[in-house]
């Protein structure tokens, strides 16, 4: 049976939950989709799926494959369209969202670049800190920043996003240092409101286990950019990534906190619908992005200005 065949299945499944509706996706019987998933597993020797009657759930080992596999599959339709493609230019209109602070640094900047390397596309750019709804809302990409929720998307990982709790000298030097992320109870924290994409709260990494904390605060907000403002004025404790504050504090003007129990890193996305035939325009968005985010130089030359 072919691999790639099987790979394909897999993802399907494991997106859409359900054997019976990635069988009708492909137009063939459930128990095809089944007997792929079988030959598979034996394969590897690892159980990915857990099958009920009721649903399938991803084993460990089936969610570090699952983001495999669709990396691999994508590079694969990319090799085949640049051959197949030939000649052909990427034209039409190239829909995209981000999260707002990210965006404008990070995002905002590549986009003109990107059209000049493909004058016939033309692109709408949506900045925002609300999870944006791709199919329902007609966008063909978004770029995310953290953990991926289990969903119907298809995500790629471009970079690694790492964050750290951060406060002003000022506002330690009036309220203390937090010594334990437990310790955060005790302290005005600066956290995203509960319409904003950061739903599992801050994460840490204790006694070699990942905890969610959702600290409170008298303060909170849906923008993360007004988050660091507060916090560059003192206001409290604010969980941010380092590209955000790395230069505040090289800067003597933020502090790093908590450090011993900083979480792994998670990732920056780029998350689109699933598709059978990715349009050219969002494949080679895709690539450009990979490409940037793969630059160490990116990130250093496109820090916002300090003053």
């Amino acid at each position: 049976m072919d691999k790639l065949k099987q790979m394909e299945s897999f993802v399907s499944v494991a997106t859409r939950g359900s054997l019976t509706a990635a069988a009708n996706a492909e137009g063939v019987a459930p128990a095809i989709m089944g007997r792929r998933l079988d030959a598979l597993e034996e394969r590897l020797g690892v159980k990915l799926l857990v099958r009920t009657t009721r649903r399938i759930t991803l084993t460990h080992e089936g969610s570090a494959f699952l983001e495999d596999c669709q990396r691999l599959l994508i590079d694969v339709a990319n090799a085949e369209a640049s051959v197949s493609a030939g000649g052909v230019k990427a034209s039409g209109h190239l829909r995209i969202t981000a999260p707002a602070g990210f965006g404008r640094r990070h995002v905002a900047p590549l986009v003109p670049r990107f059209r000049q390397l493909h004058a016939d596309v033309t692109i709408s750019l949506n900045l925002s800190d609300r999870v944006v709804d791709l199919a329902g809302e007609g966008f063909d990409c978004a770029v995310r920043v953290g953990d991926m929720p289990d969903s119907s998307l298809v995500s790629v990982r471009m970079a690694d996003n790492r964050r750290l709790c951060v406060a002003t000298p000022d506002y330690l030097k009036r309220h203390g240092t937090p010594q334990h992320p437990t310790d955060l109870a005790k302290f005005d924290c600066l956290t995203l409101s509960s319409d904003a994409s950061q739903t599992r709260g801050w994460a840490f990494q204790v006694a070699g286990d990942v905890v969610h904390l959702k600290p409170g605060g008298p303060l909170d907000c849906s923008d993360g950019q007004v988050l660091h403002d507060w916090c560059m004025e003192g206001y409290g404790i604010a969980w941010r990534s380092t590209w955000e504050v790395e230069a505040e504090i090289a800067e003597g003007k933020l502090v790093a906190l908590l450090q011993d129990f900083n979480a792994p890193p998670n990732g920056i996305y780029a998350v689109f619908p699933q598709r059978k035939h990715l349009p050219l325009r969002v494949r080679l968005w895709i690539d450009f992005l990979k490409h940037n985010y793969g630059q160490p130089e990116f990130w250093a030359s496109l820090r916002a200005p300090r003053h």
